[in-house]
């Protein structure tokens, strides 16, 4: 798949790149996409969540009822679950929510994510780029320019570049990622994907 490559002002180089049909032509593989994203979702979560058993509660152990006869649910102090304030049974205790998934399976979740991008339209290449000082008001003209601004945007640059992420951090449908950030999750994300050519590259390096 050939698409155009544009500058920062929009305006078509008159030359054009060709997209791996090993990375952005393969067909899409939903549930390898369901596992990254699931297994991206879980690792946000910080599992942080506590409830007080009955143990925990600071309260009498004086016994406040008899065993038998009362007729109601046994009760063996203030701490018991059956009353309001005491312990709960079975609660959420600190845990870790990651798991592990295959390399393999991740990459060609990434792929069958770029691979629905690319049918879509969703996937603008421009020349490399940088801003010569951080100015918000460069990186809105530069959307407005390459028609996205409307957009959910992710900006993808082969390596980190304060610049522009730092013109980028007020826009609130924009976010900028190195290759190393690169995930299924905010690639579907993103309504459209502002690739350099050298990010091109390093993604065809990193995937192949």
């Amino acid at each position: 798949m050939e698409i155009s490559v544009y500058n920062i002002k929009g305006e078509d180089t008159g030359r054009k790149i060709t997209l791996s049909e090993s990375i952005f032509g393969v067909e899409p593989n939903d549930h390898a996409i369901y596992l990254d994203v699931k297994q991206f979702m879980a690792n946000q979560r910080q599992g942080t969540h506590k409830s007080k058993e009955r143990s925990e509660i600071s309260g009498s152990t004086r016994k406040i009822g008899r065993q038998k006869g009362g007729g109601g649910a046994r009760r063996g102090d203030m701490n018991s679950p059956v009353l309001v304030g005491g312990g709960r049974v079975f609660g959420p205790t600190p845990r870790s929510y990651n798991f592990k998934l295959n390399k393999k399976v991740k990459v060609l979740a990434r792929k069958s994510a770029l691979s629905y991008k690319a049918k879509d339209n969703g996937i603008i290449v421009v020349e490399d780029f940088a801003f010569v000082a951080p100015k918000t008001k460069d990186f809105v003209e530069m959307t407005k320019k390459l028609k996205v601004s409307d957009k959910k945007l992710l900006v993808i640059l082969p390596e980190a570049n304060k610049n522009v992420y730092l013109s980028a951090r007020n826009v609130g449908n924009a976010s900028v990622e190195t290759i190393s950030g690169l995930n299924t999750y905010r690639v579907l994300n993103a309504g459209a994907i502002i690739l350099t050519e050298r990010a091109l590259s390093a993604i065809d390096e990193t995937l192949m």
